[in-house]
C-alpha cells in the first residue's frame, strides 16, 4: 500500500476526477504529482483559489462547454482525412466556451484573478473559424441548405421528389383501401427511407408492387407500389448525392481549418487545463477549503483543520467533525501524541498527512486560511497492518523496515508520520526500539507526529528540546473521548475508566489496578488533574487575549481617528479666524460709517478720535496674536475674539444712543417650541443664528453660515424668520465656504460597496476602517463589503470590528440571491 492510499489521498483524487468534463483533464487529475518547488507549488494553489473564488461570484464565467477536440483534430494535419459532422459541432461548442473564457477575463478588473488571466495570456481566439463553423452547421448543428449552392440545389430537387412520392403514394392507398385491399386505418410507413403501404399479409397479390417487409407476425406485408419505385430510386439517389455534396463542404472546411490546427490544439490543451483548474476548485468548495500560508520561518501551524474525508463522512450522519489545530516550529519538530484508544490520534496523524500532500499537490487544504505550511521534500509514514504472508514479515517485522526505511531516507526537510509507535511486540523492548528511534529522529531534524502508548516516550519528549508532547483529551465524568488536541502535555490511556464503562467486572478492574501499581496510578490521576487545569487557564487566557486584541484595535483605531479629528478642528479653526477678521473688517466699515454720520452730526472731535484709536488698537491686537499650535489655546483665543465683539457691539449701542440713531424693537419668538427641520434657531453658547438641517433622537443638525453643527437640543432656541435674518445682518455677513479638497474629493469617490476577495486579514480590516469612516462622513444608509466565504475567518473579524463602531447600526448577510454570507450589509446610524 503506497503513501497515498496510507493517508486517502487516492479518494481525494478519485472526487475530482469526478468532476472533469474532459479526458485531458481526467488524464491530469491521474498523472498530477506531488511538488517540493515552491514557485510551482505557488503557482497551483493561486490558480485554483482564483478558479473558486469564480465559481462562488462569477456568474458569466462559463460552468459547462467544456470538451476535447484534441483527439480529432491531431488527424486532420493529414490531407486524406476530413472532419466529421459531431466533431464540427463538438469543436463549435469548444470555441464557444473559449471565447467566453478570455471575454470574462478580458472585461474583469486587472487586479483580479492575475494568475488565471497569465495563463490565459498565450491562448488565442479566431472569431473567423466560428463565423465558418456558422456558415455551414445551423442552430441545431445541422447542415444548412446555403452551405454550398450544390447543396441547396439537391436539397430543393429532394424536397420536390419527397412530394410528388407522398401525393402519388396517398393516392394508391386511398384507393386500395376503397377496394378493400388495406385496413381503412393503415397509413403509410418510411423504412431505410422507401415509402411503404401496409397489406394484410392474404391481399399482398392484390396490390401491384414489391415486398419490401414484413412483420414480425408474417400477418402484415409492407409494399412498395411499382408506381412510386421509380420516384423512390430518384430520392436515394438525391439522398447519396446529398451525403457527397456534405463530405465535400466538410473537405473544403477542413483545408480551411488545417493552418490553424496548432492554435486549436493549444486551445484544446488550454481548454483542459481550465476544466482540471475547475475540477480542483469544485471539489474545495465541497471541503470547504481555503488557501494557507507558507511559512517564513519553518513553523508548521493547522489552525481549525478537518480531515475532508471524515467531515464528509460525518455529515452524513449529521454530525460534525472536531476541528484540528496543531503546531510543529522549527525549535518543537516532533510532536509525540498519546491518549486513550479510539479518541482521535490516528485521525490527527492522518489529517496533516493528507493535507500536507494536497497542499503541495496543489489543492486547496479544509482549514483556515491563517494555517502555516512548510514545503516539505517528502513525507514519510508507518501506519495500519503491513504484514505480508508473501515476503514473510508479520506486523512488527514490517513495521521495523519502515523504521529502517526512514532513518536512511529521511532528512531535516522530512515529514515523519508513525502510528502506535512500538507497538506489535513485547512491551519493555518495543518501548526501548522505540525510544532509541524516535532519539535517532530527534537528531536527524526531522518533523513529526507519532502516536503511542508508551510511558517512556512521554518521559523522553518531557525531557527534548526538540519533542513536545500531545494529549488527545477525554471527558473523565462522561467517559467519552473529546478528540481534541492538547499540546505541551502527554495523553492519558484512561484504560481502567473505559475497563469500568464496558462492563468489567469491577473486582477486575480494582485488581489491575493493584498490579499497575500506586505509582501508575497516581500519574494518570496526576495527568488528568493537570490536563483539567490547562483546560481553564487557557480559557481564561484566550478570553483576556482577545479582550486584549478587541481594545487595542479600538485604541489604535481611536488615536488614529483623534489626530485625524484635532488636525480637521485645527483646519476649521483658522478658516473660522480667517471669517472672524473678515467679520471685524465689515464691523470696522460700519463703524467708519458710524463716525461719519457723527461728524455730520457735528460731535466732539475728541469723541471721535478716541473711537478711531480705540478701533485701531483693537484690531492690531488681533494681528499680532499668534495661532497656538494646542486645541485649548485656539479655544481660548476664540472666546477672547467673540467677547471682544461683544463689547464693540455694546459701545456701537452706546454710541448710537449718543448720537440719538433708531434702535430697534426686539421681536417675539415664536410661541411653538416644536423643532423641524427648516427653523430657525439661536445657539445658546453664542447667540450665533442657523438652519435647521436635521433632526435624529439625539442630535439637531443646525446650519452656521456654510458650517453644519451637530448640538443638542437643549443648547438651541427656536426663534422667528425676521429674527433670524435681523440677528444674521448685525452679527454677520456671508462667509466662505470651508472646503477640504482631501475630503472634497473623497466624497466624490466614495462607492456604496467593497470588493475584498484576495486580501489578507489586516490589510482588509484597514480598508474596511477608511471605507467605514468615508461612509460616515457622507452619510450615507447602507454599505456592502464583499469578502467572499471561504472559512468564515475575514468575515467575523470584519464583523467583530464594525461591531466596536458608533456609527454602525447593525450588520448582516446579504439576501442569499445576491452572495449570502459572502457578502456583509452595513446599516449606518446617520
Amino acid at each position: 500500500m503506497g503513501l497515498e492510499q496510507k493517508i486517502g489521498f487516492d479518494r481525494i483524487r478519485l472526487k475530482i476526477a469526478g468532476k472533469c468534463s474532459t479526458a485531458y483533464a481526467a488524464s491530469k487529475v491521474e498523472n498530477e504529482q506531488f511538488s517540493t518547488d515552491r514557485k510551482e507549488i505557488l503557482l497551483r494553489l493561486a490558480l485554483v483559489d482564483e478558479m473558486r473564488l469564480i465559481c462562488m461570484f462569477e456568474d458569466s464565467f462559463p460552468s459547462g462547454g467544456y470538451l476535447d477536440t484534441k483527439e480529432f483534430l491531431l488527424p486532420l494535419e493529414s490531407e486524406a482525412v476530413s472532419i466529421d459532422l459531431p466533431s464540427l459541432k463538438a469543436l463549435r461548442t469548444s470555441l464557444d466556451t473559449l471565447h467566453r473564457i478570455l471575454a470574462f477575463f478580458s472585461n474583469c478588473k486587472d487586479d483580479l484573478y492575475p494568475a488565471l488571466r497569465r495563463l490565459s495570456s498565450s491562448v488565442t481566439y479566431y472569431p473567423e473559424i466560428s463565423r465558418s463553423i456558422d456558415a455551414v452547421l445551423d442552430r441545431d448543428g445541422q447542415v444548412r441548405d446555403n452551405a454550398s449552392p450544390e447543396l441547396a440545389e439537391i436539397r430543393r430537387s429532394l424536397k420536390a421528389k419527397e412530394g410528388t412520392i407522398s401525393k402519388r403514394i396517398a393516392s394508391i392507398l386511398k384507393n386500395a383501401q376503397s377496394e378493400g385491399i388495406v385496413d381503412p386505418e393503415a397509413d403509410v410507413s418510411i423504412r431505410d427511407g422507401r415509402v411503404l403501404i401496409p397489406v394484410a399479409a392474404a391481399n399482398k397479390r392484390k396490390l401491384p408492387g414489391i415486398v419490401y417487409d414484413e412483420s414480425a407476425t408474417g400477418k402484415t406485408a409492407f409494399i412498395e407500389p411499382l408506381e412510386v419505385i421509380e420516384l423512390n430510386n430518384q430520392v436515394r439517389e438525391l439522398q447519396f448525392e446529398e451525403q457527397r455534396e456534405i463530405a465535400r463542404i466538410l473537405q473544403r472546411f477542413t483545408d480551411f481549418l488545417r493552418p490553424y490546427l496548432s492554435e486549436l490544439i493549444a486551445s484544446s490543451e488550454y481548454i483542459g487545463e481550465m476544466d482540471f483548474i475547475r475540477a480542483k476548485a469544485l471539489v474545495a468548495l465541497d471541503m470547504r477549503a481555503g488557501l494557507p500560508v507558507i511559512s517564513s520561518d519553518g513553523s508548521l501551524s493547522l489552525r481549525s483543520a478537518r480531515h475532508p474525508l471524515l467531515e464528509a463522512s460525518l455529515r452524513r450522519e449529521g454530525k460534525e467533525v472536531v476541528p484540528l489545530t496543531l503546531n510543529l516550529t522549527a525549535d518543537k519538530r516532533i510532536l509525540l501524541i498519546s491518549g486513550p484508544n479510539a479518541g482521535g490520534k490516528s485521525v490527527c496523524l492522518k489529517t496533516v498527512g493528507l493535507l500536507q500532500y494536497m497542499f503541495q499537490w496543489g489543492l486547496l487544504i479544509p482549514s483556515s486560511e491563517i494555517s502555516e505550511m512548510v514545503i516539505f521534500d517528502n513525507i514519510f509514514i508507518d501506519i495500519g497492518d503491513n504484514q505480508s504472508i508473501e515476503n514473510d514479515l508479520s506486523t512488527y517485522s514490517s513495521h521495523l523496515k519502515n523504521m529502517g526505511e526512514i532513518l536512511s531516507h529521511a532528512t531535516k526537510k522530512s515529514l515523519v508520520l508513525i502510528d502506535e509507535f512500538g507497538s506489535g511486540t513485547e512491551p519493555a523492548a518495543g518501548g526501548a526500539i522505540a525510544e532509541a528511534v524516535l532519539s535517532r529522529l530527534d537528531e536527524m531534524g526531522v518533523y513529526g507526529v507519532i502516536t503511542t502508548h508508551y510511558t517512556n516516550l512521554k518521559l523522553y519528549a518531557d525531557s527534548s528540546k526538540s519533542v513536545a508532547n500531545g494529549a488527545m483529551l477525554f471527558d473523565g465524568a462522561a467517559i467519552r473521548p473529546l478528540f481534541k488536541l492538547e499540546q505541551g502535555m502527554p495523553g492519558n490511556s484512561f484504560a481502567f475508566e473505559l475497563a469500568r464503562k464496558i462492563g468489567l467486572p469491577q473486582e477486575i478492574v480494582k485488581d489491575a489496578e493493584e498490579r499497575a501499581g500506586s505509582d501508575f496510578v497516581n500519574i494518570e490521576r496526576n495527568l488528568r488533574k493537570i490536563a483539567r487545569n490547562r483546560r481553564v487557564l487557557d480559557e481564561k487566557l484566550a478570553r483576556i487575549k482577545t479582550t486584549d486584541k478587541t481594545l487595542e484595535s479600538l485604541t489604535d483605531r481611536y488615536q488614529k481617528e483623534l489626530g485625524d479629528i484635532k488636525e480637521l478642528k485645527k483646519s476649521i479653526l483658522a478658516q473660522a479666524r480667517k471669517e472672524a477678521e473678515e467679520i471685524i473688517e465689515n464691523a470696522n466699515r460700519e463703524v467708519e460709517n458710524t463716525i461719519r454720520r457723527i461728524k455730520e452730526a457735528q460731535a466732539e472731535k475728541e469723541k471721535t478720535k478716541a473711537a478711531r484709536e480705540e478701533l485701531k488698537n483693537f484690531r492690531e491686537e488681533l494681528y499680532r496674536e499668534k495661532q497656538s499650535e494646542t486645541d485649548a489655546a485656539i479655544e481660548k483665543k476664540m472666546q477672547q475674539i467673540i467677547a471682544r465683539k461683544e463689547r464693540e457691539a455694546q459701545r456701537k449701542a452706546r454710541r448710537s444712543q449718543e448720537t440719538e440713531l433708531p434702535v430697534e424693537k426686539p421681536v417675539k419668538a415664536n410661541e411653538d417650541k416644536t423643532l423641524k427641520v427648516g427653523d430657525k434657531v439661536r445657539l445658546k453658547d453664542n447667540d450665533m443664528v442657523g438652519e435647521v438641517t436635521r433632526i435624529s433622537s439625539k442630535y439637531v443638525s443646525v446650519a452656521v453660515g456654510s458650517i453644519v453643527s451637530r448640538i443638542a437640543p437643549g443648547k438651541i432656541e427656536k426663534i422667528s424668520n425676521q429674527q433670524y435674518k435681523e440677528r444674521s445682518r448685525s452679527t454677520f455677513r456671508p462667509v466662505n465656504h470651508f472646503d477640504d479638497s482631501a475630503i472634497r474629493e473623497r466624497k466624490l469617490n466614495f462607492k456604496p460597496s467593497i470588493d475584498l476577495r484576495g486580501e489578507r486579514l489586516q490589510p482588509a480590516l484597514e480598508i474596511v476602517q477608511h471605507f467605514i469612516d468615508d461612509a460616515t462622513m457622507v452619510g450615507v444608509g447602507e454599505v456592502t463589503i464583499l469578502h467572499g466565504k471561504g472559512n468564515g475567518v475575514l468575515r467575523e473579524e470584519i464583523r467583530k470590528y464594525l461591531r466596536t463602531v458608533p456609527s454602525v447600526k447593525s450588520c448582516a448577510d446579504e439576501d442569499i440571491n445576491r452572495g449570502g454570507a459572502g457578502v456583509t450589509v452595513v446599516t449606518m446610524d446617520i
